[in-house]
């Protein structure tokens, strides 16, 4: 292999040399071709993808003395002049550490000279989002009115950073990630003309390991190279890069899979001493779990890349519920930012592992108020499956009886009495329930009514967003039934929760949902409350009423009343000892 680098030696010269982004190369060369070059271009795409080649290439282009060119000759003494760094016309500015307006004067106050030794001035700016604000107004100024003889280009990761006055004075041209396909192809390239063997599957984890970008890419393959001299296997890249290997990720995930804690404890301590980090597994180790995801809900589709032993994957695949890797890996990337910022990364790995290994298959914790615990035999979880389905054809049931509501007499109206019937013994037995029928508590909704207004109303409703998380959090079926009621009203000891469908309600009334519900209350209330549930309509109408009854009994009209110091009639004293000195109103007969 050589000894100059190899990102160095393989770095392109022309136009054709170019990977992946043949859209604008093209539109390139056919602007030079047509002697419609711009004054100013703005080059945006991920790190390593070539904006900043691209705008040597295009220095060249346009300067060739053979030209201005469709592609540099890279022989004149400008192509080699500007390849060489040695032309005094053609800038390369690092925005990062010239950020400032002083740096931005001076281009502008040197545009104005008529380049010396080729044909067109070009400032290249990198990083140019670096800019401060006073320099950029002050790069406007000049990007508004060029001299004919300058170029401007401007190459950024983060466009959204820039003015758009600046953006709506230049070309963009968006470079996006190099394929795979295309990496891969100049990867084996660069190692055929280096005398370098390597594997396949090397070629492809050093692409993917990339992310897109060409030159992370062939830094990449001469750092494995370097270790493994004139040979690059699957297995040196890992070690090289600190990745897992495929052996490594089948056994975490059988962990996993089995709920063996004890099994994983030893394969994270054997990645430690090899020297991987955890926050690399822990990357490694989401890719993996969104493979499995990927390969189980599209499984005639394309195979992900990463893919080695595809018997064995797809074998571990099946042994794992969609819920369930869903959970996991929301579980994964939450630790994972926690990870950043953490002291100890390698305990928040061990123990987001532990974590995912009480995911049950239906997506919730294993725990005795969420989804089976580990040691539950495999008839708890078909009784599970089997307690879905009666709860998705309650549902179905409910809308047919919402639909069967305005059929008239006669056999529509046998029919939805028939569903009904079908509903209400559903209910009854089966999986989901207790075996005996629900009956729908009756609650006096008068207390519940003068308490309306109260303090501790306002307590409830402000925190019943959180109840409701909560017991998401504890069993979502609960919640899907919950979430159909709000709180109108609270006591000391008990919180009314108001329904607009009667099947809803009933179900919430089940002794296990109440219990779950009223252990989340007491959690977040800090101290024991009682749930009581009644219908919408009912509330509305007990609301109603004593509406009414305050507006009849406020305004009391005796026929004489004497407002002097004679002591006021007896049915009067009756009515403020009755209704408080606040409620009642004497009004004066006329």
């Amino acid at each position: 292999m050589s000894h100059i680098a190899l990102y160095r030696a393989w770095r392109p010269q022309t136009f054709r040399d170019m990977v992946g982004q043949q859209h604008i190369i093209q539109t390139l060369q056919n602007a030079i071709r047509e002697d419609r070059v711009s004054h100013a271009y703005l080059f945006n795409g991920p790190r390593g993808t070539g904006k900043t080649t691209t705008a040597k290439v295009l220095a060249k282009a346009v300067n060739c003395e053979r030209g201005p060119a469709e592609e540099p000759c890279n022989e004149c003494d400008a192509c080699r002049g500007i390849t060489a760094g040695h032309i005094m016309d053609v800038v390369e500015i690092d925005a990062a550490s010239n950020r400032g307006i002083d740096e931005i004067r001076d281009i502008r106050d040197k545009v104005r000279y008529a380049p010396s030794e080729v044909r067109y001035k070009v400032y290249i700016i990198d990083e140019v989002h670096m800019l401060t604000s006073e320099a950029f107004n002050a790069l406007l100024k000049t990007l508004e009115e060029p001299p004919g003889h300058v170029i401007f280009i401007l190459a950024t990761t983060e466009p959204h950073k820039l003015p758009a006055t600046i953006i709506s004075r230049c070309q963009r041209f968006d470079f996006r990630q190099v394929s795979l396909e295309e990496q891969s192809e100049r990867l084996l390239e660069i190692c055929r003309e280096e005398g370098i063997e390597a594997e396949d599957d090397a070629i492809a984890y050093i692409a993917r390991l990339s992310e897109g970008g060409m030159r992370d890419a062939i830094s990449l393959l001469e750092q494995v190279a370097a270790f493994g001299g004139s040979r690059i296997t699957l297995d040196g890249a890992v070690d090289v890069t600190g990745g897992m290997a495929a052996d490594q990720f089948y056994a975490l995930a059988e962990a996993i899979r089995d709920r063996n804690v004890a099994a994983i404890m030893p394969l994270v301590e054997g990645l430690t001493q090899a020297g991987k980090s955890a926050d690399k597994c822990m990357e490694n180790l989401i890719f993996y779990f969104r493979d499995l995801l990927v390969l189980k809900l599209a499984p005639q589709g394309a195979v992900t890349e990463r893919v080695v032993d595809a018997d064995r994957f797809r074998e571990m695949a099946d042994a794992f519920s969609s819920e369930r890797l869903f959970k996991m890996i929301d579980t994964l990337n939450g630790y994972q930012s926690d990870m950043k910022h953490a002291s100890q990364p390698q305990t928040l790995f061990e123990v987001a592992l532990m974590k995912i290994c009480t995911i049950s298959n239906e997506g919730g914790a294993g725990s005795a108020s969420g989804g089976a615990p580990a040691s539950q035999p495999a008839a708890s979880a078909e009784v599970n499956r089997l307690r879905q389905q009666v709860e998705v054809l309650e549902r179905k049931l409910e809308q047919l009886i919402q639909s069967g509501a305005a059929v008239g007499s006669g056999a529509g109206a046998a029919d939805s009495g028939a569903v009904r019937q079908a509903a209400n013994q559903s209910r009854r037995g089966g999986f989901g329930g207790s075996g005996a029928p629900i009956s729908r508590s009756t609650v006096k909704l008068d207390p519940f009514v003068a308490a309306a207004g109260s303090p501790g109303t306002g307590q409830a409703r402000m925190k019943w967003n959180e109840v409701l998380q909560r017991v998401k959090e504890t069993r979502i079926t609960v919640h899907a039934w919950l979430v159909d009621g709000e709180p109108v009203a609270a006591t000391d000891a008990t919180i009314l929760v108001a329904f607009k469908n009667t099947m809803h309600r009933e179900t919430t009334e089940r002794p296990a949902h109440r219990e779950i519900i009223e252990r989340v209350m007491q959690d977040i209330f800090g101290n024991p409350v009682k749930l009581a549930t009644c219908m919408l309509k009912e509330w509305q109408s007990a609301t109603s009423r004593s509406g009414e009854q305050q507006d009849e009994t406020l305004e009391l009209q005796p026929d004489a009343i004497d407002t002097g110091e004679e002591q006021r009639p007896q049915w009067i004293e009756e009515a403020v000892k009755l209704f408080g000195e606040d409620l009642v109103v004497i009004k004066e007969d006329n």
